[in-house]
């Protein structure tokens, strides 16, 4: 991470790109900057502005444009977060672990949240476990952020523990972007934690493109596959990115090759800067029923929206 790049004008370098073809790319978002690893570059094309992968994380002018239906906080998340945990699913708790991330994907609904003020890590995680144990319907505890691989094995440890201490808690789910875009992430010690612990253990991944996903993706979601009961994916649907049937249905043959369920295709979520990325509904149900007419069912992602207010993700079409 810490040799991830941060300027607009290295990566147009790396990836030997004409000056002008990176117009519309801007250094100033200081609040959510470009972040991206070199892992992940590797796989993008040279020379290729239109690159999936590249304009997933390149900040664009596109993302100062006011669009009507969009605001800060999408899912209305902010008034339910208490001591770093958000309870809005039953019998789940979603715990923010840290703001930190290994790439900053520009459609992230997350990019607004106040995270200086909402992590679960202060005092060694004790003010959210006790939240936790005093709302006795949990049965999983979900780790989101940012990305909880940040974090570093040591405090995983000790917060699997803690989790482990709460005797109704039955499943742990880790939402992460570490095993596609740096999964060197997924070491020894990251999969000793996820071997030994008592918790059904359920690790969400989220790839968008098969191009994300080469031989080093594929060594380390086969780790994470025999430490865990299951190994999903969740995509988010980009236009001009993964929004036609063929690269859908790759995706997805890419995703089983790597020992990936394809779990969940999201419409986008309605955060500030992310309009140029939509993809209508109209469009989205078009795409799955081709898919389904075209590649094995297992392959077909459910299509989703989440939705303020709502007990479970709405399914779409």
């Amino acid at each position: 991470m810490k040799e991830a790049v941060r300027d607009i004008g290295e990566l147009e370098r790396l990836l030997e790109l004409p000056k002008e073809s990176l117009a519309g790319a801007t250094g100033r978002l200081a609040a959510f900057p470009l972040l991206v690893p070199r892992e992940f570059i590797a796989r993008m094309n040279k020379r290729d502005p239109f690159d999936p992968l590249l304009r997933q994380v390149l900040p664009t002018a596109a993302e100062h444009t006011d669009a009507q239906g969009y605001s800060h906080d999408p899912l209305s998340e902010f008034p339910l977060a208490h001591h770093g945990s958000i309870s809005k699913y039953p019998g789940r708790v979603l715990l923010i672990t840290t703001g930190a991330c290994p790439v900053h994907c520009r459609y992230c609904f997350r990019r607004e949240f106040p995270y200086p003020g909402q992590t679960a890590s202060r005092d060694d995680w004790q003010p959210a476990l006790e939240s936790i144990r005093r709302t006795p319907a949990v049965r999983e505890v979900i780790l989101s952020g940012g990305d909880p691989l940040s974090i570093s094995n040591e405090r995983l440890s000790a917060l699997v523990a803690g989790i482990e201490s709460l005797p109704k808690i039955e499943s742990l789910r880790i939402h992460t972007r570490f095993p596609i875009v740096l999964p060197a992430r997924v070491d020894d010690g990251l999969i000793e934690i996820l071997d030994s612990t008592r918790l059904n253990t359920v690790v969400v991944v989220h790839a968008n493109h098969p191009a994300e996903i080469d031989d080093s993706v594929e060594a380390a979601t086969s780790a994470l596959k025999r430490a865990t009961n299951y190994l999903l994916n969740q995509s988010v649907l980009l236009r001009g990115i993964n929004d036609n049937v063929e690269t859908l249905i790759q995706l997805s043959e890419r995703l089983q090759d790597a020992s990936i369920v394809p779990y969940y295709l999201h419409l986008l979520d309605r955060v500030s800067g992310a309009a140029h990325f939509d993809v209508a509904e109209e469009k989205a149900i078009a795409l799955l029923a081709a898919m389904r007419r075209q590649t094995s069912g297992y392959l077909v992602p459910t299509l989703v929206r989440d939705q303020a207010g709502e007990l479970s993700k709405t399914p779409i079409g």
